[in-house]
């Protein structure tokens, strides 16, 4: 047990901060290796290796905030331990998986320990931290996810060119470290007794309808249509249930009073949207690249590197707009239409023959722009009407919401993709998968335009010191995760 006079915040930061680069990391990193995967396990559909993806995000989002709030209940440091304990050995395993479905079990494994490192670390870092010092702790510990969404397509690539299974063994090292310093280093904590136990059943419900409303995408090419329509109808039956019951128990996973407020819920209507139609062109970037162009993966990873080293850049530009009172939502959605317009530069420009800098790049960075004007604003004006103490679980279902998003865009683009046959039909199919795309975008901004916050707020609680605050804030505005 580490003594509090024996705490060296500097190091806790430096830990707390490896553990946020390795959730952020896998990813992104699984991307640029999806193409070598279905080499390997030869014979698998482009929609059975959409698991791979779909698999980690599903679970990574349905347990954010429950493993949040048992290591809040039972000890954040256990929390963290663990959450390091099990992504590294399930990384291990991802490695060592003999066929898809091993995989996917592996990545679902993995899922629940990167769900279980995001909130603990940054339970710990407001611990250790005192307030006037806490902001700038966890903006370098946000920083280090935005450093893992930038890194990951690039270090991805590098990897894959000599095995995929190197992605995830990559992961070992980096888990085996941050464990042995945590036990060293991280002071515990926890809130106690009187933190509630979560819903662990709505939870499992929520994943359950997600997962059912996934598959139905993914299979609507080689499944009958009534098949398809009965797997969405029970998803949405599910999720109705699980609303219902939200309403009822004393800690749900998402409390309907957040959804009330105004400018919480149109904030994760439009990352919703957003992340959907930003999933979606992020795989069919490096599907075209890979499958069309015939990219190695090393090109792949440095081809879609641009887009997201634009985003912290024009997170600053966004700031200083909201600075000058610029709406929040006006400066989301003129993000969300810059998006629209790169994916509908590369949709009216690409052409069979390899042209990088010409027909896809102006694209690739145009959308970086729109990225990073909107997902920082989305994310920071998610809690601008919050209570301070809702905050933590605020966060958390906005993130909830990022990773649902990207669920149905990875889904949405496998279906509409479909399974073409030569360039003309390919090129038919990814054209209209990126105007779906940019559809989704144009909708995005119609909904960040209500997101800008009224002028009356709900209070915080006393209790609840506002400095504390303003540092977890730091982590919408500055974890920005570019890649997903």
């Amino acid at each position: 047990m580490v003594e509090q006079s024996q705490v060296r915040p500097r190091l806790v930061l430096a830990v707390l901060s490896v553990a946020s680069f390795m959730a952020g990391l896998d990813l992104f990193i699984v991307n640029v290796a999806f193409d070598d995967i279905g080499r390997d396990f030869a014979g698998e559909s482009l929609a059975d290796l959409s698991w791979v993806l779909n698999g980690f995000a599903i679970v990574f989002a349905a347990l954010l905030v429950p493993l949040g709030r048992l290591a809040d209940r039972y000890g954040r440091k256990t929390g963290l331990l663990a959450g390091l304990v099990v992504f590294t050995l399930a990384s291990q395993a991802c490695a060592l998986a003999p066929s898809l479905w091993w995989l996917v079990a592996f990545r679902v494994v993995q899922a629940v320990g990167a769900a279980a490192l995001v909130p603990t670390s940054l339970g710990l870092l407001l611990s250790v931290f005192p307030p006037g010092r806490r902001a700038g702790a966890v903006r370098i510990w946000s920083a280090s996810s935005a450093l893992a969404a930038a890194a990951g397509p690039a270090l991805g690539g590098v990897l894959v060119d000599a095995s995929w299974r190197w992605v995830f063994e990559v992961n070992i090292p980096i888990g085996v470290l941050a464990t042995l310093l945590a036990l060293r280093f991280v002071p515990g904590s926890r809130e106690g007794a009187a933190a509630r136990v979560p819903d662990l059943p709505g939870a499992a419900g929520l994943t359950a309808a997600i997962a059912l409303l996934a598959l139905a995408l993914v299979k609507i090419n080689d499944w009958p249509g009534e098949r398809t329509a009965v797997a969405a109808a029970v998803a949405l039956l599910v999720l109705a249930l699980f609303w219902l019951r939200s309403a009822r128990h004393p800690a749900p996973v998402i409390e309907p009073s957040l959804l009330a407020v105004r400018t919480f819920a149109w904030s994760n209507a439009t990352v919703l949207l957003f992340t959907v139609a930003f999933a979606a062109n992020l795989l069919l970037g490096v599907l075209w690249m890979q499958q069309v162009w015939h990219f190695s993966a090393i090109r792949t990873g440095l081809g879609v590197a641009p887009g997201p080293l634009m985003v912290p850049l024009m997170a600053l530009a966004a700031g200083k707009l909201i600075a000058a009172r610029v709406p929040v939502g006006v400066v989301t959605a003129a993000g969300c239409m810059l998006c629209a317009s790169g994916v509908a530069m590369m949709a009216a420009s690409l052409g069979p023959e390899p042209a990088y800098a010409t027909e896809l790049l102006p694209g690739w960075l145009v959308g970086g722009i729109g990225v990073g004007l909107a997902l920082p604003t989305i994310l920071s004006a998610a809690a601008a009407d919050l209570p301070a103490d809702r905050f933590a679980t605020g966060s958390a279902v906005v993130n909830m919401s990022r990773q649902i998003g990207a669920v149905l865009g990875v889904s949405l683009a496998v279906a509409v993709i479909g399974k073409p046959h030569g360039y003309l039909d390919a090129h038919h199919s990814y054209v209209h998968a990126w105007l779906v795309v940019g559809a989704f975008m144009v909708v995005a901004a119609v909904a960040a335009l209500g997101m800008t916050p009224r002028r009356r707020r709900l209070q915080p609680s006393p209790s609840v010191p506002g400095t504390e605050r303003e540092a977890v804030a730091g982590t919408l505005v500055a974890r920005t995760e570019p890649g997903r």
